[in-house]
């Protein structure tokens, strides 16, 4: 389903919080065309894990997929002005430029509103767009899991170091924030005819995340880190197999499936043991029952685990690690790693939009060559080939 077709965005947008909204949006069916400037969006250019020229790069065709690339001298005059064209036959603008580099280009809201008043201004920030440190630079390793509070969270009060961020986490929890955003304002101005400027911030999204965690920090008997055998609940825990490994347990009604996870684990006798015969026995006895399951999980492989569970009733899973991950069944049956095909034929999967309708969850396709469609979009807004090769010869498009 192409809920977004006929909407077009124009995205001025570098790395991967703001572009990667845009991917989702193509994926749906959006026109969305990516300014650039005459190097690229650096994210073309970075390395990601030691990537060479030869192969794909990954992270542009998981964020920029199914866009169209115009390379724009924003900087003069004559790119300025074809800039003003482009927003100027646009639903939608989405940016991650900084606020004083915008008001520059003269692309802030109130200078594009001028140029376009139904256009919907959509913009992603490290910190949100007011406060004291509004204009400070902002990318999820310091916005979303330091400044955020993730990163404390996560890491052990005993341990030598903090829990390290993976690539682009917050980044891609605030593009799903920042594209429900932009749904929104299209629905809005669909049934108000008003045009609204959508605001989503790494910062935002990290406090969004840990929800559970900002609003019970509120009382005083707050503890952000305890033990895993400081659990209220025990059934709650992970436990190590013989290899290493590890098995979750979520057991949210534990009265419910204690007898049964006592007789998949082979030990039915546990399941009658005063010490843990309900869940307030099991909670006044939480060290002893981790303990017990702990040397109880010990006792075999992760593989035979999951032999031993697969009829078990109860919540629990595996956890997995990448490879298994992309293996995984459940991913294939939803489509949640798609296959698409790259230009001169090659094919990569790529993650696809965590959202689907009518159980599509979209269709993405290659992310764009830089310039690829310059003269292409040019013309859709009334320049003609001679003005064209005219600004080409001038740097001003590529």
């Amino acid at each position: 389903m192409q809920i977004f077709q006929g909407i077009r965005v124009v995205e001025l947008a570098q790395y991967v919080f703001v572009p990667a909204a845009g991917a989702v949006l193509a994926d749906f069916g959006a026109e969305v065309i990516k300014v650039e400037p005459p190097g690229g969006d650096a994210y073309r250019h970075l390395e990601l894990r030691g990537a060479q020229a030869s192969r794909p790069n990954l992270g542009m065709e998981q964020n920029n997929r199914g866009k169209r690339s115009v390379v724009l001298d924003l900087k003069s005059p004559e790119g300025a002005e074809v800039m003003r064209k482009l927003v100027a036959d646009a639903d939608v603008f989405l940016t991650n430029f900084r606020p004083g580099a915008l008001t520059r280009l003269g692309l802030d809201a109130a200078g594009l509103r001028e140029m376009n008043p139904n256009i919907i201004y959509a913009r992603g920030t490290g910190l949100g767009p007011n406060g004291p440190d509004s204009g400070r630079p902002g990318y999820d390793s310091i916005s979303f899991w330091s400044r955020g509070g993730i990163a404390a969270l996560l890491t052990d009060p005993k341990a030598p170091h903090s829990v390290r961020s993976r690539g682009a986490f917050g980044d891609h929890i605030g593009a799903m924030n920042l594209a429900f955003g932009i749904a929104g304002a299209l629905l809005h101005r669909e049934r108000t005819g008003e045009a609204a400027v959508v605001d989503a911030s790494l910062f935002a999204a990290a406090m969004w995340t840990i929800s559970s965690d900002a609003t019970a920090a509120q009382y005083d008997d707050y503890t952000a880190w305890f033990e895993r055998t400081e659990k209220g609940n025990p059934l709650t825990n992970s436990h190590p197999t013989s290899d290493g490994r590890w098995i979750q347990l979520c057991m949210q009604d534990p009265d419910r499936d204690w007898r049964a996870l006592c007789q998949h684990i082979g030990h039915p006798d546990l399941a009658d043991d005063p010490r843990f015969k309900d869940a307030k026995a099991r909670k006044a006895n939480r060290d002893a029952i981790t303990d017990h399951l702990d040397a109880i999980f010990g006792r075999r492989s992760y593989a035979e685990w999951l032999e031993a569970l697969a009829d078990f009733p109860g919540p629990w899973e595996p956890q997995k690690d990448m490879r298994e991950l992309l293996a995984d069944p459940q991913v294939e049956a939803n489509g949640y790693f798609p296959k698409m095909e790259l230009d001169g034929g090659g094919t990569v999967h790529v993650v696809a939009a965590p959202v689907s309708f009518d159980g599509s969850s979209g269709r993405p396709t290659r992310s764009p060559h830089l310039g690829e469609h310059t003269a292409e979009v040019l013309r859709s807004v009334g320049l003609d080939d001679g003005r064209i090769e005219a600004l080409r010869r001038q740097g001003v498009v590529g």
